[in-house]
């Protein structure tokens, strides 16, 4: 779990140091005045610019980035493919249709012994539902079933954008209060050491302040996994929803924690310190739906 929590909130970081440096050498983030000041509105402009730059630049490459770091096999389905993989497809794409989605996600598959599943993309009609050869492999089909009406809830409930917009915010909270925090540091030194004072306190503070807004963001996880539970059942029925999550429970610590960057995609994911969670109890999700 701690090495899960330390790489998001380190890419996290080196996005926003990233996006501020660039934009701090073309001029953009003066926010400090002549008189040595800090100019808030200027400062709340540079911060959201930085902000949602880093969460909108995510979201656009979340599908590439996915394929890429998790190894997905897209099955197209003007391809060859096997019996079991065009029933796969089939599948995701009549629960899209019941779901209301108009253009069908891409379907793949990637290796991995967790048993698994994730969507992702920048928005409804570019999805993508990918499905671990695990889940497949040890799953039944009405386990299966429930599953990827989850992952096309997800979709189907916009949390890709909806995570996105979330993640701007805080990036903007972060820049902004780590900002004015260390220029109220950097008032305890001689003018001299003002500026190197300035730029480490920066640094220390959005590290502090990330870890603080990475905590709004895990709560928001938890509660769309809610959501989307009570989503796959509409799509799949009630019974097929709850099979698949008791299903599941056999299975959390047949969980890949290696790609962090997609952790609060997937379907299942360890339990750990409950803040620092991006998943809710299975239990706990189970005894909701069934009293849906």
């Amino acid at each position: 779990m701690a090495k899960r929590i330390f790489l998001f909130i380190l890419t996290n970081i080196l996005v926003l140091i990233t996006i501020g440096v660039v934009l701090s050498l073309l001029g953009v983030g003066s926010y400090v005045n002549a008189a040595g000041g800090i100019d808030l509105i200027s400062l709340l402009i540079f911060s959201a610019v930085v902000g949602f730059t880093g969460s909108f630049i995510s979201l656009l490459m979340s599908k590439w980035m996915a394929k890429m770091m998790m190894g997905v096999k897209v099955l197209k389905p003007d391809q060859s493919l096997s019996v079991y993989e065009r029933n796969l497809v089939d599948r995701v794409h009549r629960l899209s249709r019941v779901a209301g989605i108009t253009k069908m996600p891409e379907v793949g598959v990637y290796q991995s012994r967790e048993v698994n599943a994730f969507a992702t993309g920048p928005s409804k009609n570019n999805s993508l539902v990918a499905v671990s050869t695990g889940l497949l492999e040890e799953m039944d089909d009405a386990a299966v079933e429930g599953v990827l009406a989850h992952e096309v809830a997800h979709i189907s409930n916009g949390d890709m954008v909806t995570m996105t917009l979330l993640q701007g915010v805080v990036n903007t909270f972060v820049v902004f209060l780590a900002r004015i925090a260390a220029w109220i540091a950097s008032r305890f030194v001689r003018e001299d050491m003002a500026p190197i004072v300035h730029f480490i306190a920066i640094l220390i503070f959005q590290l502090l302040f990330s870890i603080l807004g990475s905590l709004v963001v895990f709560a928001y996880s938890r509660h769309r996994e809610f959501h989307a539970d009570n989503g796959g059942a509409d799509l799949a029925g009630k019974d097929k929803m709850v099979h698949a999550l008791r299903a599941l429970k056999g299975y959390t610590q047949r969980v890949n924690n290696e790609q962090s960057s997609v952790a609060t995609l997937k379907i299942n994911g360890k339990r750990g310190l409950a803040l620092f969670s991006t998943h809710p109890d299975l239990d706990e999700r189970i005894r909701r739906l069934e009293a849906k």
